[in-house]
């Protein structure tokens, strides 16, 4: 049985009268792509602070890789990787010298850095662009790069907060090409997107409604539970009945 990294019950976020989440329970295991869905408004971001140790939950409980979201908030942050759907390298470094930072971020030692700096440079096809500055590249580029520095360290999970927004489709199935590697080492990828092809790529899926989960299951059990032909079909006969339109 695979070991459970995120578990969350009745995790909730209240900012004065409004929840922004509302009771919301899953748990996600080791290796899992977990699909994180949601209109605008319903709640994904402030729940992914929370399980990222980045904001303290109003009531609730929540273990990430083991640790507790209320007391453990460094250790959370130590044994995840995070990238956001705004680019989140320094665009005024270049390529080696963001790897090298958040190498060293990590706290990996400098013969590993070098190791892990080779061996990236090489799969993502950069050699001729190590000491190009990293705004000079493509959008892909920087979102597979961004992408495989939040991995660097081998975490047990991975958050990814829409991190294909603005790509061609080309480098959307090169980036989950990716995340199907790193599932494949065992790395949890816990991913909100706004894509709903991109939702047929999980294994499971949550969709929230103005901040509850209204559904959770696999791709084919959630489109034969809704009648549905797409994951298109089933967000918008989830989505129809939101009221709320920010987060």
């Amino acid at each position: 049985m695979k070991e459970i990294v995120i578990k969350a019950d009745k995790l909730t976020k209240k900012f004065g009268d409004f929840i922004a989440t509302n009771q919301i329970s899953f748990e996600v295991t080791q290796g899992e792509i977990f699909g994180f869905l949601g209109a605008n408004g319903a709640g994904k971001t402030t729940a992914m602070r929370m399980l990222c140790g980045l904001s303290m939950p109003s009531s609730g409980s929540a273990t990430i890789a083991g640790f507790d979201v209320y007391k453990q908030t460094e250790h959370i942050k130590q044994n995840i990787g995070y990238m956001s759907q705004k680019f989140s390298l320094y665009e005024d470094l270049t390529v080696k010298e963001n790897i090298r930072f958040y190498a060293g971020i990590y706290g990996l030692s400098k013969p590993v850095i070098r190791e892990k700096m080779n061996a990236l440079l090489d799969k993502l096809q950069l050699r001729a662009e190590e000491n190009s500055l990293v705004k000079s590249l493509p959008l892909g580029w920087k979102q597979k790069l961004a992408f495989s520095v939040a991995i660097l360290h081998e975490p047990k999970i991975v958050f990814l907060d829409e991190p294909t927004g603005g790509v061609d489709p080309v480098t959307r199935r090169e980036f989950w090409n990716l995340i199907y590697e790193a599932a494949e080492k065992g790395i949890t990828v816990f991913v909100t997107t706004h894509y709903m092809d991109e939702a047929e790529y999980c294994n499971r899926i949550s969709i929230m409604v103005d901040g509850k989960i209204e559904a959770l299951d696999t791709p084919h059990n959630l489109k034969t539970n809704f009648n549905a032909a797409s994951m298109d079909d089933v967000f918008l006969q989830l989505a129809r009945g939101a009221k709320r339109t920010a987060d």
